[in-house]
């Protein structure tokens, strides 16, 4: 079930909604075990014959965690480490099973029986939710008895399919606030508010961004600079605005029941540096990946080689982590070695004094990361590693600089100069290479122009105090912001859901889904 489909929007959310507070009224645990029973549905409708998997991952944590409470009697250490390798064993086999024995089988140059193994979606998600709950209940910092908490937990289906990736501590302590099960207007209003933004970016742009970027990596040939780079942005600015649209739905859906997820996702391309990026895009899996991998790994912590070696290892793996193949592996390398780079230059800049802050600098900085993240993205989207090399190669002016016929009457005035450069036409084509490159324009204007949407709601929305974690982004503060109601915001709202609405003809996955 797609948030973006009528049969969620129309059916399954008022239902769930409507069940929760209704019960909510008499009993609390009931109103939870309605919404854990309700997101079990949800995760069944993709395929029910998963359910018993993520239903037997969520009772074997729940009672490995009950054994590592404080005072036990055991070698907690090595259940622990025991409950991890199962999670990831779990993961391994549905995730990488079949890559493995593809690559054995290249390696040893003989055929090997193919596995054709199913993803369950959205097992990347509920594995690491719940290797970290172990981890927090080892380290003390949390305990969970209640089953049905700890199922809703692990269930609850704003963030089950495509994260944020959660902690204990951050969610259950908002279940058990009475508060939560009282139906508020101005938890609807701001929870409808910040999904329908979401909505809107996800079927009104990422969805028609993303047509321009298929022919490219479905096919790249040999891609000329315009049209390498054309799929590239197009693919790039898709991902954004697909992944954006699903953290602010999530936040959104959540919001509904008043229960606050953390952010996930903070404009990550006006980022000005590869480290900045990584604290704004999957924020949640980067706070993962920090404290559950790089940190014990000695983190910065054991002099600069084991510190670039550690992040080289967590990139990796992060890379790993969403998908099986090279070219995942490159992409998690390739970021390992930008933050290294990031890592080398701030101490170089740092003891040479040189200037930093400056709005020229920033400019170039910002244009240097988003160019290198995009070049990462090849090898993130790319079905192997040839067409990736293929679609960078023209990227780089490798298969020369072409411009559609239909463009060539309107150069007449410069086309010896546009000959001599080496710039030559092709047949067909105008209408979709306008098409495509008037969409990235409209995609950067919205990106490093416009406000994102906890700016959004921070400047013009309804009449009340809320507060907004930052923990997610490190910073560990509460702020207190302030919405304001007004018709302008309820219509500019209720257009906004209704052209959304409008396009649900054809509901599309999010991107993130397929990891």
């Amino acid at each position: 079930m797609l948030f973006n489909s009528y049969v969620f929007l129309f059916a399954y959310l008022p239902i769930t909604v409507a069940g929760f507070f209704i019960l909510g009224r008499r009993s609390p645990l009931g109103a939870a075990a309605w919404l854990a029973v309700a997101s079990l549905f949800f995760y069944g409708w993709w395929d029910y014959r998963y359910l018993p998997l993520l239903l037997g991952s969520v009772i074997f944590n729940y009672g490995c965690a009950a054994l590592l409470g404080p005072g036990r009697r055991i070698h907690r250490k090595g259940l622990l480490m025991a409950a991890i390798a199962a999670n990831l064993g779990l993961l391994a086999y549905y995730k990488y099973a079949g890559f493995f024995v593809a690559s054995l089988a290249e390696l040893m140059a003989q055929p090997l029986p193919a596995l054709h193994v199913v993803l369950p979606i959205g097992i990347s998600f509920f594995t690491f939710t719940q290797i970290a709950f172990l981890v927090d209940t080892y380290q003390g910092k949390v305990q969970e008895s209640r089953f049905v908490h700890y199922l809703l937990f692990v269930t609850y289906f704003p963030h089950l399919i495509a994260g944020p990736v959660l902690h204990h501590k951050e969610m259950m302590p908002q279940f058990a606030d009475r508060l939560i099960f009282r139906l508020s207007a101005r938890n609807i209003a701001i929870g409808s508010s910040i999904f329908f933004i979401g909505l809107a970016k996800k079927v009104l742009i990422a969805d028609n961004i993303g047509p321009y970027a298929a022919p490219l990596f479905n096919d790249p040939a040999t891609p000329s600079l315009l049209l390498a780079w054309g799929g590239v942005l197009a693919y790039t600015f898709q991902l954004y605005f697909d992944f954006s649209g699903y953290s602010d739905m999530a936040i959104g859906l959540s919001r509904l029941f008043g229960v606050r997820l953390p952010l996930n996702f903070d404009s990550p391309y006006k980022s000005r540096n590869i480290a900045q990026f990584w604290r704004r895009w999957h924020m949640t899996l980067s706070r993962f990946l920090r404290d559950y991998l790089y940190i014990p790994l000695g983190g910065n912590r054991c002099g600069p080689v084991r510190r670039y070696l550690n992040l080289m290892i967590t990139m990796v793996l992060g890379g790993l982590w969403h998908g099986a193949g090279w070219n995942f592996l490159v992409w998690g390398a390739l970021h390992g070695a930008f933050l290294a780079i990031h890592k080398g230059w701030s101490t170089v800049a740092r003891k040479l004094r040189l200037p930093s802050g400056t709005r020229a600098g920033n400019v170039v900085a910002t244009l240097l990361t988003f160019t290198v993240v995009c070049i990462a993205w090849v090898f993130f989207r790319a079905p192997d590693m040839a067409s990736a090399l293929t679609i960078l190669k023209g990227m780089a002016g490798g298969f020369g600089l072409a411009l559609p016929d239909a463009l060539a009457p309107y150069l007449l005035p410069v086309q010896p100069m546009l000959a001599s450069m080496g710039v030559s036409f092709y047949l067909g084509g105008g209408t979709a290479f306008m098409e495509s490159w008037t969409w990235i324009a409209m995609a950067a204007v919205l990106v490093f122009t416009m406000p994102n949407t906890q700016q959004i709601m921070r400047r013009f929305g309804p009449a009340l105090d809320f507060q907004e974690s930052q923990a997610a982004a490190g910073q560990g503060v509460l702020r207190r912001l302030t919405w304001r109601a007004s018709p302008a915001w309820a219509a500019a709202i209720a257009a906004l859901a209704l052209a959304s609405m409008l396009a649900l003809n054809r509901p599309a996955e999010f991107l993130y889904f397929q990891f």
